[in-house]
């Protein structure tokens, strides 16, 4: 799946049941970043295209990478939006900010373990891919998609019954 948001169906989905406890922007900041590697691939005609980025090992350091850089863009992006305040700025726990950066990264190796066929995603330990072909890829679709529509319910329905009370 690459370069689409469907990755951000399962963010939204853990977004509506962690709440302040998930960031749901580091989050598909980090999926920006594990695509970069595809990116080039895609751009220069060289290389596996989802090579060392679609495993567990790049996956982690891509967390580590997109957890430090997206702290600030998030709380800026915040700003932007105007969901933060410059008099009581949003501030982003580091413990949000890297369990959403790791749940990202290894969500999308998984996600895309399931649908492509060149991911390895236990590389150097094994080429072998258990989770391919485990859902047929129109299914991995809807059920991205279901779970963003589904947590997007869950998490407008908790805020509005959060102001009323």
């Amino acid at each position: 799946m690459p370069f689409t948001p469907i990755h951000m169906g399962s963010g939204i989905l853990i977004k509506s049941l962690l709440r302040g406890s998930f960031s749901l922007m580091v989050f598909g900041w980090t999926q920006i970043v594990m695509d970069i590697q595809p990116l080039i691939v895609l751009l220069s005609g060289e290389g596996h295209l989802h090579g060392f980025s679609h495993t567990y090992i790049g996956a982690t350091i891509i967390a580590i990478l997109a957890g430090i850089s997206g702290k600030y863009l998030s709380e800026f992006g915040l700003m932007v939006l105007r969901i933060s305040k410059y008099e009581n700025p949003i501030s982003i726990a580091w413990w949000v900010v890297f369990l959403s950066a790791f749940i990202g990264s290894f969500s999308h190796v998984l996600l895309d373990s399931i649908m492509h066929l060149d991911v390895e995603p236990f590389y150097p330990f094994t080429l072998d891919n258990a989770f391919l072909g485990v859902i047929s890829v129109p299914v991995l679709h809807k059920v991205c998609l279901y779970s963003g529509l589904i947590g997007a319910a869950i998490f407008y329905s908790v805020s509005w019954r959060l102001k009323r009370s």
